[in-house]
């Protein structure tokens, strides 16, 4: 498939499903404007809901790579219909699955284009299905050897995995395999690979041969390697890939010694690759970097090979993020109860859980943005006491007032205290992927920030409205507030950035029902006498900064339910609700609070399969089972059957129907047969001996079926794929 096929507003008179490859699904709004709806990989269906209620095409659909399809025609399908009534109940279930996971995003109604489109959380999510990726170096001086190795090594631990180079496909298949003469044979051989394997690796040449070509064209995602501590510069297969027309993926990779500096400069690297959809910095260890002749790094990683990866390393997080099982951690905002997000972070670590991605609101910006810097929760705890040693001073308060038109503070004070916290890092210089949200009150919308000023950004998030005033994003002049007025726990965010399970921490306030009662109006000197004289009731009113926190919290309770009952968040809570917004002064026993109420959750989680459910990979799951059922059902079979890939049910040995005369069946099999057209007719001649009508009638349709999904010439002998 090389061009666009089904078409936004086209008749939809088929459906597809996608044998090998990988589809693009963009719609265009009615200003113009193009929006990625989802991407397809193996077994999706594509059109099948427009099919089904005869809707005009939702969006367009282009091949990302070289990609094979099988189109059934729209009387085919009637005819599954009627035929096979339980692949319908297998496919109602589905659709329903999807909307009920649409509803949960609050996204409105089913918004895809066909039963394959994920929901809407996963739409900037490519990576969830990705079955094959390319390795290619951006200067000569990249191990590349030593980094697929190390990168299978880490795939191995999730599924099958493969690697390929120019070497293993002439040993595999002859000195001839990449000659243009074999280009049907090579197709076959490695659309049987990705039958059989969770990703399939390809490594690239140094230059631009036909292996390095055809990695492209097979290519899913595409990584690009470099070395963080070299000069940020485009290499030459670049350059060459930037003129191509390649709709892959596009990652870049900077690589990191062990011992060597935090990443820098990571900006120039990413202006060069405008085409780059993100980055991830590797910490590797110190034999990737050795200088071994081929045969000793081999027998080297035959020992490495020998050990289950580390789940904590950089290459094990790489893995994750590739086969769609990143673990995010989110960290909601709630002033000085925030240090206890750091005591459930060591619990974390202690529990030997990885986090992949961090994001937060609020005082959760902060600490997430000091996790995802350093990658431990001491050295994180270290840094967040000092700040919030700074946060109890008097003095600098009281110098920093100003008159009150916007906010009681200038800002300046707690400018300098979290620039000297960050000083002038950019998020794109952290170690983990990072987010923080803001309220803009210029257009009147959430924002989430993922590169620029790290500190500037965390100051924002952290804006109480009264106290500080708005800060001007840099980037557009907008006026930007406390996050926590929109989004107080943006679990939902880390979910869209391609999060497989978000471990959300609230520390935000709880409504409380005893408070007192004064009247109209309140005086504040009379509540600082009733504080201070020991004989007088105690009056119960929150002050400024509680009613504060209090009022973002209320604005996101509906937003926080849904976050609460969702499949893909854990959500938890510790007991900080007798501490007030501005304890700062209380870090270490707030920080305690955090840590033993992680020790308690995590403890559970290692004594049940949590742990393990978050790290294990659904689809290697169903690769394995789809073996299982393939060798035990269709041993010979070059394609799984329609009715097995939508439902995985057994074709029934024969078809009774009380209420369908002959005619009708006749009728029935006669639109079946004008429908699917002259390439896949039904073979003349009678039933074979022996054989009831019944069996005849479904032997010929499935021969159908399977002539309709093959679309292109049978293979030569030896290169068909095998599901």
């Amino acid at each position: 498939m090389t061009r666009p096929h089904p078409r936004q507003g086209d008749r939809s008179d088929c459906t597809y499903i996608v044998l090998n490859g990988r589809l693009r699904s963009v719609i265009q709004r009615g200003s113009g404007k193009k929006e990625l709806v989802g991407e397809y990989g193996r077994g999706d269906l594509i059109g099948v809901v427009e099919a089904l209620t005869r809707q005009p095409r939702a969006t367009t659909v282009h091949a990302v790579r070289d990609t094979e399809l099988a189109k059934l025609p729209e009387g085919t399908l009637g005819h599954i219909k009627r035929r096979y009534p339980q692949v319908v109940t297998r496919l109602i279930h589905l659709l329903s699955q999807k909307i009920l996971g649409n509803l949960q995003q609050l996204q409105g109604p089913f918004p895809g284009s066909g039963l394959g489109v994920p929901p809407h959380s996963e739409l900037t999510n490519p990576a969830s299905n990705l079955a094959t990726v390319a390795v290619l170096p951006v200067c000569a001086e990249v191990p590349m050897v030593a980094f697929t190795l190390e990168l299978q090594h880490a795939l191995q631990a999730i599924g099958p995995t493969l690697l390929l180079n120019s070497d293993i496909i002439r040993a595999r298949l002859g000195a001839s395999a990449l000659d243009s003469i074999q280009e049907f044979r090579l197709s076959g051989w490695l659309a049987q690979q990705e039958d059989t394997h969770r990703i399939v690796l390809y490594q690239t040449d140094s230059s631009l041969t036909p292996w390095t070509l055809r990695c492209l064209r097979q290519a899913d995602c595409i990584l690009m390697v470099g070395l963080g501590d070299q000069e940020p510069t485009l290499g030459q297969l670049e350059q060459m890939l930037e003129n191509t027309a390649v709709r892959a993926l596009k990652q870049l990779v900077l690589l990191h010694r062990e011992e060597g500096p935090g990443p820098t400069r990571t900006v120039e690297w990413l202006n060069m690759r405008s085409w780059c959809s993100g980055h991830l910095h590797l910490r590797c260890p110190r034999r990737l970097f050795s200088r071994r002749s081929p045969a000793k790094l081999h027998e080297l990683y035959e020992k490495v090979f020998s050990r289950r990866a580390d789940r904590h390393s950089d290459f094990s997080r790489l893995a994750r993020v590739l086969t769609g099982n990143t673990i995010a951690l989110v960290l909601g905002g709630g002033g000085a109860r925030g240090c206890s997000h750091i005591g459930v972070l060591k619990a974390l670590e202690e529990a030997g859980v990885p986090v992949d991605l961090v994001g937060g609101t609020s005082i959760g910006s902060f600490i997430g943005a000091l996790y995802a810097e350093e990658r431990s929760a001491s050295r994180t705890k270290q840094r967040a006491r000092e700040w919030a040693k700074s946060m109890t001073s008097v003095l600098e308060p009281v110098l920093d007032l100003t008159y009150p038109v916007t906010s009681m503070f200038t800002g300046s004070a707690f400018n300098r205290s979290i620039h000297r916290v960050f000083q002038d890092k950019q998020i794109e210089d952290l170690w983990l992927p990072y987010f923080n949200v803001t309220t803009d009150i210029t257009a009147s919308a959430m924002r989430v920030h993922k590169d620029g000023s790290l500190w500037r950004y965390v100051r924002a998030s952290m804006t109480l409205s009264g106290y500080l005033p708005p800060l001007c994003d840099p980037k557009d002049g907008h006026l930007l507030m406390d996050g926590g007025y929109t989004n107080n726990l943006p679990a939902d965010i880390a979910r869209s950035m391609g999060a497989k399970t978000v471990i959300a921490i609230d520390v935000g306030s709880q409504d409380e029902t005893d408070l007192s009662t004064y009247g109209d109006s309140l005086s504040g000197w009379w509540l600082l006498w009733k504080r201070l004289n020991p004989w007088a009731d105690k009056i119960k009113v929150p002050d400024m900064a509680e009613i504060q926190s209090r009022l973002a919290y209320v604005s996101c309770v509906r937003q926080l339910e849904v976050v609460k009952s969702s499949s893909y968040c854990e959500y938890l809570r510790p007991p900080i609700d007798c501490f007030k917004t501005m304890d700062f002064g209380k870090f270490d026993q707030i920080y305690d609070v955090g840590y033993q109420y992680g020790k308690a959750v995590f403890g559970g989680w290692s004594r049940g399969d949590v742990i393990e459910k978050m790290l294990t990979d659904r689809r290697s799951a169903d690769l394995i089972e789809s073996r299982r059922a393939d060798v035990l059902a269709f041993p010979s079979s070059g394609f799984t059957d329609l009715a097995e890939i939508v439902s995985r049910i057994e074709p029934p040995t024969s078809y009774v129907s009380d209420g369908c005369a002959d005619g009708e069946e006749s009728d029935c099999l006669t639109e079946y047969e004008e429908d699917a057209g002259p390439d896949c007719s039904r073979d003349e001649g009678g039933s074979p001996e022996g054989a009831s009508p019944s069996t005849a009638s479904e032997m010929e349709e499935e021969k159908s079926i399977l002539r309709h999904r093959r679309c292109l010439p049978q293979d030569p002998p030896g290169s068909t794929a095998e599901a």
